[in-house]
């Protein structure tokens, strides 16, 4: 396999970047897990490589190894160790506390989407409405392009960026699925740049619409995006605009929450 992008790195920091890669694509299946073959392959790198990985991984707690199946799973340290982070959690409980009340209100799913590199995480999940073909809860971790949340995180990105993202998701994509779906990802992309904001209409998924808007850092970067999802019938197209005053409103609220609570320490005076 190819491991070009790392052959220029130190030994210790090349081995730091293969264990990082290795936990954040370990972190994508929280609940199924993966196979040693699997994971090497999702992580372009070869088994024995992986597995010696893995083999501190495990001892650290960083990663466990399901008795079952043997399949590898985040592991327990990695709740431990976010513990010392006080602020996401006041923000996750605040955020799934409105989110929960607003899509009763709304009569729509909502999703809280961090951005986490080139990805998203799903923070939050709230509606009581499963939504079909809707395979995102909390947890989840996507490549942004594949969300209309995503989507509008991209677009307040420098154009720079935003290729670099671009790129990044497209090759990740193609590796995983290859490129059946990659007409529907840019007709999401280039709806969603007509209208300002992100907007799926059945693009992606038939019959499930999605809109979203950016939520802004103090120092006003995207950091998250809060998505409304629907069916066609409850999000029709008349609705944009009308739906988007709504969601940009619940957005200015957990902007405030954020600032109080996850931005907290960075605002604080040493």
């Amino acid at each position: 396999m190819d491991e070009n992008p790392h052959m220029d790195l130190p030994s210790g920091t090349q081995t730091l970047t293969r264990s990082i890669k290795v936990m954040r694509v370990v972190a994508t299946r929280g609940e199924i897990g993966w196979r040693l073959s699997d994971l090497a392959a999702a992580c372009d790198l070869d088994k024995g490589t992986v597995h010696r990985i893995l083999a501190g991984l495990v001892k650290e707690r960083l990663v466990q190894q399901r008795p079952g199946d043997r399949r590898y799973l985040p592991g327990p340290l990695l709740f431990e160790l976010s513990l010392s982070l006080p602020g996401h959690h006041e923000f996750q409980a605040a955020a799934a506390e409105h989110l929960g009340s607003w899509t009763r209100r709304v009569n729509g799913t909502a999703l809280l989407l961090l951005r986490s590199g080139f990805e998203y995480v799903c923070s939050v999940s709230a509606g009581t409405d499963r939504i079909p073909g809707l395979m995102v809860d909390q947890g989840t971790r996507r490549p942004l392009f594949t969300s209309v949340g995503g989507v509008a995180i991209m677009q307040t990105l420098p154009a720079a960026e935003a290729e670099e993202v671009l790129q990044n998701n497209t090759s990740q994509e193609v590796a995983k699925r290859g490129d059946g779906r990659l007409a529907a990802l840019r007709k999401m992309r280039e709806r969603s740049a007509r209208h300002g904001f992100g907007v799926n209409l059945g693009d992606v998924v038939p019959g499930v619409h999605a809109l979203a808007v950016p939520l802004h850092a103090p120092d006003h970067r995207a950091f998250a995006a809060l998505c409304l999802i629907g069916t066609a019938e409850s999000l029709p197209e008349a609705r944009l605009e009308e739906v988007r005053t709504e969601i940009e409103r619940m957005a200015l609220l957990l902007e405030t929450e954020a600032a109080q609570t996850l931005f907290r320490v960075q605002a604080a005076n040493p």
